[in-house]
């Protein structure tokens, strides 16, 4: 009896557990979830892509030729495909699907080169010897009648990121226009490739021109005013202000002093937009902000009689990685690297109902250069030197004004174009603009190809520009991308005391560990001779 009652439990038993089993299996093909315990989610798809894949009016079909068998670190890539092309599944409502495809064989190598996916080289291991294998490792996404290519699947940490610009931008009626402002010396877009190629998916790049009187084009969602090095007349202002009272958003990246590490030397420039920045809430000052958080120059030093290239500190390249915490242009960013970059301010915002905020500030051991602007990389600092030229923290570098602005020309004639022989717009000019933003840099060259000297450059480069075409969202799918955090400078007193630490401390832990035992075992030695 009580066999057959044991029996009987297990089986019960045995049935529960099946049963939990079961409705776990079901509920999970309904239900999707990930743990992810990376500071950043890399490995969880953002609110963002869950919106992008959430919204689809129809489907989106995903073909993945990625070669079986791929040696490590390549067939990582595979899985993480894998793994992100379910989740996108998971949260598209249907409306995304995907194949997997082995393109083995010459059948499946020309089906993949004519949707576009070229094969690529690995080293194989086999047998102690290295072996150059053909693979393939790209996706191609459809939607209607529209194709996109992603010919090669490198880096699965930007993943996510082309994979969601990507079907946003296959599913977007068209490509918003970002304007660039020309005809006052500002570098052509062939200088900013690298902005180009990560921005160029997702919107129109264009020229502007505001001479003789022409408008900035309505359909430009945006405007960058990129270092200007002769001045910008009135006229041409006008037409910037006036695209700024019809909700317009410019980016003023600006240079207040023109320097060069070949001349070792730098001068006051004036790009005539002083009023017009103050008017807005802001202003660069004439300076250069020096900063021991600071990138690295090669120079050719001469010791023993041998010209020798080394790798020196230089205050005026600082490299900058204190951020606003709020704002989602400069969230999860390291570091950015100016090249002699001058200080902004924020101007009476509050009396112009302006809002004003500080996205990117020096380090705590930084100092302005107000002239003559003599910049020497082999110049040492005395202690002295030190206190005094490195004595301010947090000087701002970068800032966005929000709110209505009132325009500069308000009250004021309209400016003619004297030297064009055209006469001034007959329509009134818009005094007040809508809810708008203004953003601005000290620094009109730290995103210039010759000049970059991060990879987080043309990131907050590319997230500003999202930022003012109101594209926040691919902001935090591209700022996922981990990067190595800059070293925070420290004095050399906590550099002795960490020396020191190091040598003193682990020596006397041991001995403490010994004397610690010591004086157990003759406890226990004392209690077992007095029993």
């Amino acid at each position: 009896m009580n066999t057959r009652s044991h029996r009987t439990q297990a089986l019960l038993t045995i049935g529960i557990v099946l049963g939990i089993l079961i409705l776990l299996n079901i509920v999970s093909i309904r239900i999707f979830g990930r743990l992810d315990a990376t500071k950043n989610k890399m490995f969880t798809l953002s609110a963002a892509s869950k919106d992008i894949v959430g919204k689809l009016d129809d489907k989106v079909t995903i073909k993945a030729y990625f070669t079986e068998d791929l040696p490590a670190p390549y067939n990582n890539n595979r899985r993480e495909v894998l793994d992100q092309l379910n989740e996108y599944k998971a949260y598209a409502r249907g409306n995304l699907q995907y194949d997997f495809i082995d393109p083995s064989g010459e059948k499946g190598e020309q089906e993949a080169q004519q949707q576009g996916i070229a094969p690529v080289q690995v080293q194989v291991v086999k047998e102690d010897k290295f072996e150059v294998k053909r693979a393939y490792m790209g996706l191609v996404l459809l939607y209607e009648d529209k194709k996109e290519i992603l010919p090669v699947v490198q880096n699965p940490a930007t993943l996510e990121y082309e994979i969601s610009s990507t079907i946003k931008r296959l599913t977007s009626k068209g490509l918003k226009k970002i304007g660039f402002l020309t005809g006052h010396g500002e570098p052509p877009l062939t200088e900013l490739n690298r902005a180009q190629e990560l921005l160029k998916k997702q919107y129109e790049l264009v020229s502007v021109s505001v001479s003789r009187g022409v408008p900035v084009p309505a359909d430009v969602t945006a405007l960058v005013v990129m270092a200007p090095s002769s001045k910008i007349p009135e006229p041409d202002k006008f037409q910037l202000d006036q695209y700024l009272m019809r909700g317009g958003r410019i980016a003023f990246l600006i240079n207040r002093v023109e320097a060069t590490l070949q001349n070792r030397f730098g001068r006051a420039v004036d790009p005539g937009l002083d009023d017009m920045l103050e008017n807005y809430g802001t202003r660069i000052n004439v300076d250069l902000v020096r900063d021991l958080q600071c990138a690295s120059i090669s120079i050719m030093q001469q010791q023993y009689g041998f010209n020798i290239q080394s790798q020196v500190p230089f205050p005026y390249l600082p490299a900058a990685s204190n951020f606003s915490k709020g704002n989602a242009m400069v969230k999860d960013l390291q570091g950015i690297v100016f090249y002699f970059v001058s200080s902004i301010d924020t101007v009476n915002n509050a009396g112009r109902s302006l809002q004003g905020e500080i996205l990117v500030r020096s380090s705590k051991q930084s100092g302005r250069l107000t002239g003559p602007f003599m910049l020497d990389p082999l110049q040492r600092y005395t202690r002295e030197d030190l206190a005094q030229s490195f004595s301010e923290q947090g000087i701002p570098l970068a800032a966005i004004v929000k709110g209505q602005f009132k325009s500069l020309y308000a009250g004021k004639p309209v400016p003619a174009d004297t030297a064009a022989g055209s006469a001034p717009p007959t329509a009134n000019p818009i005094t007040q603009s809508p809810e708008t933003q203004v953003v601005l840099f000290g620094d009109g060259d730290f995103v210039r190809d010759q000049f970059m000297g991060n990879r987080d450059n043309v990131t907050i480069f590319a997230n500003m520009i999202d930022y003012l075409a109101d594209d926040a969202g691919l902001i935090t799918i591209r700022t996922k991308e981990v990067s190595m955090p800059l070293l925070e400078q420290v004095s050399d007193g906590t550099k002795k005391l960490v020396k020191y630490a190091n040598l003193v401390v682990p020596p006397l832990l041991v001995i403490g560990y010994g004397l610690l035992r010591w004086r157990v075992r003759r406890a226990r030695r004392k209690a077992l001779e007095s029993k």
